[in-house]
C-alpha cells in the first residue's frame, strides 16, 4: 500500500469521525455540561438567597426577642405600679377601718360616761332624799317629788 493513500484514507475516516462526534456526539454533551452549569449555578444562587434570608430571619428573631423583652420590662412595670396601688388601697382602707373602729370606741365611751353620769346623778338624788329625810325626819314620798328631784338631778 501507499503510504500517501493510507494517510489520505486515514484523513478522510478521521475527518468522518470528527464530524460524526460533532453532529451526533458533541451537542449531547455540551447540552449535558450546560444543564449541569445551570444546576450549579441555582444550587449556587439558592444558598445565597438562602443564607441572605437566614440573616433577615436571625434579625428578626433578635427585634422579636429585644420586643419581647421591653414589653416584659413594662409589664413588670405595670405590675410593679399596681403592686403598690393596691398597697395605697389597703392602707386607706386599713385607715378608714381604723378610724371607723375608733370612732364606734369613742361613741361607746361617751354613751358609758354618759349611764354613769347618770348612775351618779341617781345615786346624789338618793342621797340628796336620804339627807333631806333625815334633816325633815319624816319620810318623803319619791313618786310625788319625782319631778323636783328630775330638777335638782339635772341641776347637778
Amino acid at each position: 500500500m501507499n503510504i500517501n493513500a493510507t494517510l489520505i484514507g486515514q484523513s478522510i475516516t478521521f475527518a468522518v469521525f470528527v464530524w460524526f462526534c460533532m453532529r451526533y456526539i458533541w451537542p449531547p454533551i455540551v447540552n449535558a455540561l450546560e444543564t449541569r452549569r445551570k444546576q450549579i449555578a441555582d444550587g449556587l444562587a439558592a444558598a445565597e438567597r438562602g443564607r441572605h434570608e437566614q440573616e433577615l430571619a436571625a434579625k428578626r428573631a433578635a427585634e422579636t426577642l429585644h420586643e419581647a423583652k421591653v414589653k416584659a420590662a413594662e409589664i413588670i412595670g405595670q405590675a410593679e405600679k399596681r403592686a403598690a396601688q393596691i398597697i395605697d388601697e389597703a392602707k386607706a382602707a386599713a385607715k378608714a377601718e381604723g378610724d371607723r373602729l375608733l370612732a364606734a370606741a369613742q361613741a361607746e365611751i361617751e354613751q358609758e360616761a354618759h349611764r354613769a353620769r347618770e348612775q351618779l346623778r341617781a345615786q346624789v338624788a338618793a342621797l340628796v332624799v336620804a339627807g333631806a329625810e333625815k334633816v325633815l325626819r319624816r319620810e318623803v314620798d319619791a313618786k310625788a317629788h319625782a319631778e323636783l328631784l328630775e330638777a335638782i338631778a339635772k341641776e347637778i
